[in-house]
C-alpha cells in the first residue's frame, strides 16, 4: 500500500493513508505503538474492515517511524503528540474514534484531552500510557539507568528488531505527559483489550487506567493466553467487535 505525505507543524514529511467516510459516518483513526508503523497486521486489517462497513479510516507513522522522516532517536512524546494531532487536524473532520496500541493508546489518551469535540469513542489495545516512566525506566538495570544519565542513552533489546535507542530526553520529557497519577477526564465511550501474558505492558497497568478515567462507559477485557501485540485472528476480531459496537 503506497503511503501519501503530508507536512507536519514542525516541518516534517509524514506518511499516511485516508479513507474518506461515508455521509455521516465516523472516522477511525489508527494510533501505532513504540517504533511500529501502519503496516502491521491489526491496521491493515481494520482498515479494510473500515471499508467494507464505510466508515473512514486514516493511519499514518509518526517521525521517525515507518515511512515518515524523522531520527527515531529524537522523538519524544511531545513530538509524537503533535504528530498525532497534525495528523487528525489535517487530514480528516468530523467524529472519531480513535483505537491506539500500545504506545498509541497513550497517544489516544492525550488526543482525547486535546480535543474532546471530536473524539466519540476509543478501543486500546494493550495501552501503555506513562510506559517511558511507570514501565520503562522503572524496570530498568542500574546499568541502564546510569548510562542514560551520563552518555544520555542506552541500547534496550527488542523481541520485534534491532535493540532501541532510549535517550534522556525521550524519559525525561515523557514525566511531563504523564496520566494515571490523578483523575483522567475523558467523557466518551473507552473499550480496552489487554492479554494477561504481555511481557511489556502488565495487565494491572491496563486496571489503573480504568481506575483513572471517569468515563462510567468504559470495558476491559482480559485475554487470558493473549501477549502484547494481539494480532491473531481471534484477537482482531476481539477488536472489530468493539469498534463495531463504536461505530453504533
Amino acid at each position: 500500500m503506497t503511503p501519501s505525505f503530508f507536512t507536519s507543524s514542525r516541518g516534517q514529511r509524514l506518511a499516511y493513508r485516508y479513507r474518506t467516510p461515508d455521509t455521516g459516518s465516523r472516522t477511525f483513526v489508527w494510533l501505532s505503538g513504540f517504533k511500529s508503523d501502519m503496516n502491521g497486521t491489526k491496521v491493515v486489517a481494520l482498515e479494510r474492515w473500515a471499508a467494507t462497513a464505510g466508515l473512514g479510516f486514516l493511519a499514518f507513522d509518526y517521525s521517525g517511524h515507518g515511512a515518515s522522516e524523522g531520527a527515531f532517536e529524537e522523538g519524544t512524546i511531545s513530538r509524537w503528540r503533535q504528530d498525532t494531532l497534525d495528523a487528525v487536524d489535517a487530514l480528516s473532520s468530523g467524529p472519531l474514534v480513535l483505537v491506539g496500541s500500545s504506545m498509541g493508546g497513550w497517544m489516544a489518551l492525550l488526543a482525547a484531552l486535546a480535543r474532546p469535540g471530536r473524539v466519540s469513542g476509543m478501543a486500546l489495545v494493550a495501552p501503555a500510557p506513562d510506559f517511558t516512566e511507570k514501565l520503562m525506566w522503572a524496570g530498568m538495570p542500574e546499568d541502564a539507568r546510569s548510562e542514560i544519565l551520563e552518555q544520555g542513552y542506552t541500547l534496550r533489546p527488542s523481541d520485534y528488531d534491532e535493540p532501541y535507542r532510549i535517550t534522556r530526553t525521550l524519559i525525561e520529557d515523557g514525566r511531563d505527559w504523564q496520566l494515571l497519577d490523578a483523575p483522567l477526564d475523558i467523557t466518551c465511550p473507552v473499550r480496552i483489550l489487554q492479554g494477561m501474558c504481555d511481557d511489556d505492558v502488565p495487565w494491572r497497568h491496563a486496571e489503573r487506567l480504568v481506575a483513572a478515567l471517569t468515563t462510567p462507559d468504559v470495558t476491559l477485557t482480559l485475554v487470558k493466553d493473549g501477549d502484547h501485540r494481539l494480532s491473531r485472528d481471534a484477537d482482531i476480531l476481539r477488536l472489530q467487535r468493539c469498534c463495531e459496537e463504536l461505530s453504533a
